[in-house]
């Protein structure tokens, strides 16, 4: 790192020493009417080849600019042109600012942009000076004010869709491409996960309000953290206005599920100070949602024989509170025109309350005749309540609290008319904690049962005539559960001019990179025994649950369970009424610590080969050492050790981009690059987990190398004047030593011998237990192409013209080589878990001066969730579709009146195995309605 800076301060000496002769250009560019800044215009002097594109705050340069008068050019789709007369001096900056006005010509006629439509115009300008395959959406373009999280924004994307939890997108797919392949930064940040298994940043802790623009890189340049093989979400928060600024939004709603309201609030305040040299804005936001689910959860087996049947049926009812709070701040400073500051800070607090009361019928065992047919089964039926401690805070709910912040400085600095430098240093962590997680169970033992499975999507376990008073107490558990990781980010890079083509503009750029990263896992878990009886559960107080209401149809008889408030209310603390005890088995194989340094380095080449054709060339490297702290466990329960592991390795990552505007509106992009996926957190701690009872073994994979994709991008824009594109591309990833989850049936005491040397062997001689370990596989190949439209259709007569249309279309497929079966025989014509194969958006909005309206469908077919042993066991994510109305009507000039709708389709999350009709999970959430007020000034 130090060589590094040796040699960009070198550079900057050398350079500057040639700058005479030559000047800069800088300035700012906003909207006229609406002083907001406008990102993504295109400037360019005449005469000679100097342009450049204005950036997220509207700032733009020149450098290297010959001494003497130019004309000053600027476009921006959606916006009239604006030509100015400049003059540029040696060795001085010329600085202008400039204000582009709202609509324009399009054809014959005059080109009207409402609210709606110039944030879309944002987006597109951005998207198209863009030089990787992007797509850049507004929050303004998605056309919904208080959405309770960005997920529910990011699925329009073409190529997106989302995995839901408890009805909230939280999970994001990529082109088919699992969240593990996947990366999310703010403002060029990256957000740490809190969770503790992998590296998924939940989508559903980050408020719509904060953001202010979404870019999805589905390809990545040199110069970009390159783990993010699927693509990169970077979310843009609101920068400091050009003036006054204050917005706020109120409005409530109502969850049908569980007829409860919903409290919505947020508030913008901006402006700028000191002569305009400060810009600073706040924002702050609320969402008060309280809801649940109706679920149920088969788990299907085959036996020896062939029989299909169920070895267990979960029905679940939860009641869920999530109150999400957010607070931001971004400052920026100007020293003067050649230097200016930028400080961002977020801070994201979520509380997740939750009931749920779960009915089981479990440990099914099937009975025979001597044909080997099934004449009946026997099992278990347990009723269980999860909950948590009473009082303010608890409420006696399960309480889940997740929090996200990061802060960030950094500076542009201006060295010379012919060289500039930015850095950066931010600081992030998120954490998720669960204090007081109590369970208490009851249950009825060797019951006999009738099974109807006719229709698999809908399987019923029915027992014999069953009172309350057959249940005896069986556990009463609490465990308390923390995650944290932080990461530390530096950043440095440095641009000046080389061209190799006279008259051709070209810019050479390197920088590095340093990410230190600390994650931990710490959880507990007791056991408490009253030493007074609690008796049968007909003699407790009791919750029932309302058949009538629930989702998956009322054949479902759960019965009644132990009231919240007597499970919130015990005093578990006091030793005289209960006997407390660790259970080692729930914690001390997923507690774990890592440490993870990545050191990057890239240079990156732009040149222009003519006016119209460019390209960037260039290559990082990643260098990534770990260290993870894992523990050896036997019996469950206990300790025998603890394991580390320290690993390095390099990655070389060369890419090459070619962009050609074929026309002023016509723009082809080809990319050939390289992007990794490093493996989960939990899969590569060095864990070993045995349970001799279950003849089951499970243990991490410190020896997991980072998947290596090589990607291949052609993409065709074509871009209108009124605001829209029409655009088609290609896309193929080959993926070598992708993720998967290896599971042996046959697993014997030599081979456990091999992996483990040195630790005392379970495994008995002859016999054959279960192992599952994640693993690298040989290779995948994913492919697939996209289309999309968007268009305002203006061509159309009188009140059709306000319409517009929003639809794209992604279609994916796989194949994956090297994955082995439960029997450990290679498996073939596996898809890599997580692909989608055809994803769709479809939207009909209309807009004019007081009227805005949406018509939304999001679909996504099903595809591979999880490899199980065999195909029988692999489980599956099925489609998905989801409608979604909102309006709004201006009333004044500042204040509109708003209402949306989601999820009119009532679309259950929905897991089978194996086939489609074989349900796995459905759970369902009912629509979701929206009212309020939006106040801007």
């Amino acid at each position: 790192m130090k060589k590094l800076l040796s040699v960009m301060i070198l550079c900057c000496c050398s350079i500057w020493a040639f700058a005479q002769g030559t000047g800069l250009l800088t300035g700012h560019i906003i909207d006229k009417n609406q002083r907001l800044s406008l990102p993504g215009a295109t400037l360019r002097l005449s005469p000679g080849n100097h342009y450049t594109v204005s950036d997220q705050q509207g700032r733009f340069e020149f450098l290297d600019v010959p001494a003497g008068n130019y004309q000053l050019e600027v476009t921006y789709i959606g916006y009239g042109k604006l030509s100015k007369s400049v003059t540029v001096s040696a060795g001085r900056n010329a600085e202008q600012q400039l204000a582009l006005e709202a609509g324009g010509i399009a054809g014959k006629e005059v080109l009207v942009v409402g609210d709606r439509l110039r944030g879309q115009a944002k987006a597109l300008n951005q998207q198209k000076n863009n030089p990787n395959v992007t797509n850049v959406v507004s929050a303004d373009q998605i056309g919904r004010f208080p959405d309770g999280n960005i997920g529910d924004a990011i699925k329009r994307i073409p190529g997106v869709t989302m995995q839901n939890d408890q009805g909230e997108a939280r999970n994001i797919i990529i082109r088919g491409l699992a969240p593990q392949l996947n990366s999310v930064t703010l403002n060029g940040d990256r957000i740490p996960s809190a969770e503790g298994d992998n590296r998924n940043v939940q989508m559903d802790l980050i408020p719509s309000d904060m953001v202010q623009t979404i870019e999805l890189n589905k390809t990545l340049t040199p110069d970009m953290d390159a783990d993010a093989i699927g693509g990169s979400v970077n979310l843009v928060t609101r920068a400091a206005p050009n003036g006054p600024r204050v917005s706020a939004t109120l409005s409530s709603g109502y969850n049908p599920i569980r007829e409860k309201p919903i409290y919505n609030g947020a508030l913008v305040l901006g402006n700028r100070f000191f002569q305009n040299k400060l810009g600073a804005i706040l924002s702050a936001s609320y969402n008060n949602n309280d809801y649940g689910s109706d679920n149920i959860e088969p788990t299907w087996k085959k036996d020896d024989f062939g029989n299909v049947y169920l070895e267990e049926l979960g029905i679940r009812q939860y009641f869920v509170q999530r109150i999400r709070r957010n607070a931001s701040a971004a400052l920026d400073y100007k020293i003067n025109p050649a230097h200016t500051l930028y400080f961002n800070a977020m801070y994201t607090w979520r509380d997740d309350r939750e009931n749920r009361f779960a009915y089981n019928v479990k440990d099914i065992e099937p009975e025979y005749d001597a044909d080997d047919k099934i004449t009946g089964y026997t099992g278990s039926l347990t009723r269980e309540n999860k909950g948590g401690v009473g009082g303010n805070r608890g409420k006696n709910r399960r309480l889940e609290t997740q929090r996200v912040q990061n802060y960030s400085l950094r500076g542009d600095h201006l060295l010379s008319p012919k060289v500039d430098l930015n850095w950066s240093a931010s600081w992030s962590s998120a954490s998720e904690k669960k204090d007081g997680e109590r369970y208490i169970e009851y249950e009825f033992e060797d019951v006999p049962l009738t099974m109807d499975i006719r229709n698999p999507r809908r399987p019923t376990v029915t027992p014999g005539n069953v009172s309350d008073g057959d249940f005896s107490f069986a556990s009463l558990t609490e465990n308390n559960d923390y995650t944290n990781e932080s990461e530390l980010g530096l950043k440095l890079n440095l641009r000046f001019p080389l061209s190799v083509i006279p008259g051709q503009k070209g810019r050479m750029r390197v920088g590095g990179r340093l990410r230190l990263k600390d994650k931990e896992r710490n959880n507990d878990f007791f056991e408490y025994e009253p030493l007074d009886e609690f008796g049968t559960l007909d003699k407790m107080p009791l919750f029932q649950w309302n058949k009538k209401t629930f989702q998956p149809g009322n054949q479902y008889v759960p019965g009644r369970f132990i009231a919240p408030e007597f499970l919130g209310g015990l005093n578990l603390a006091d030793a005289s009424k209960f006997e407390k005890e660790a259970d080692p088995s729930e914690f001390l194989a997923v507690n774990y610590k890592a440490k993870e340094s990545i050191a990057a380095g890239y240079v990156r080449w732009d040149q222009d080969i003519t006016s119209r054709l460019s390209f960037i060339a260039g290559v990082r490297f990643e260098n990534t050492s770990t260290t993870y702290d894992g523990n050896v466990v036997e019996e469950e329960e206990t300790l025998k050790g603890t394991r580390s592991v320290k690993n390095s390795y390099l990655n070389v990552l060369p890419g090459l981009t070619f962009k050609y505007n074929a026309t002023d509106n016509l723009v082809l992009r080809l990319a050939a690059t390289t992007s990794i996926a490093r493996p989960n957190y939990y899969d590569i701690a060095p864990y070993l987990n045995i349970v001799q009872e279950d003849e089951e073994i499970s243990a991490g994979n410190p020896e997991l190398k980072a998947a290596y994709a090589t990607n291949f991008d052609f993409m065709a824009e074509q871009y209108f004047k009124s605001v829209g594109i029409l655009s088609g591309g290609v896309f193929y990833k080959h993926i070598k030593d992708f993720i998967y989850t290896y599971r042996n049936e046959q697993y014997n005491t030599a081979q456990f011998a091999a992996d483990f040397p040195g630790q005392s062997n379970p495994v008995p001689a002859g016999e054959n237990w279960s192992y599952t370990q994640a693993r690298n596989g040989n290779k995948v190949k994913v492919y697939g192409f996209e289309v999309a439209l968007q268009r305002q259709l203006d061509f159309l007569p009188g009140f059709a013209k306000g319409f517009g249309v929003y639809l794209n279309y992604t279609f994916t497929k796989s194949k994956a080589d090297g994955v082995y079966n439960g029997d450990g025989e290679k498996r073939s014509g596996v898809t890599l878990p997580g692909t989608a194969p055809h994803m769709f958006n479809a939207s009909l909005s209309f807009e004019n001066k007081f009227f805005t309206a949406r018509v939304s469908g999001n679909y996504a077919a099903s595809y591979l969730d999880e490899l199980g042993g065999d195909d029988f066991e692999d489980r599956f994510y099925d489609r998905q579709f989801f409608l979604d109305v909102n309006a709004s009507v201006k009333l004044t000039r500042q204040l509109r009146m708003f209402g949306e709708a989601n999820n009119l389709t009532n679309q259950p999350l929905r897991y089978y195995q194996g086939i489609r009709e074989r349900t796995m999970q459905a759970e369902f959430y009912r629509p979701r309605y929206n009212f309020g007020f939006k106040f801007d000034l």
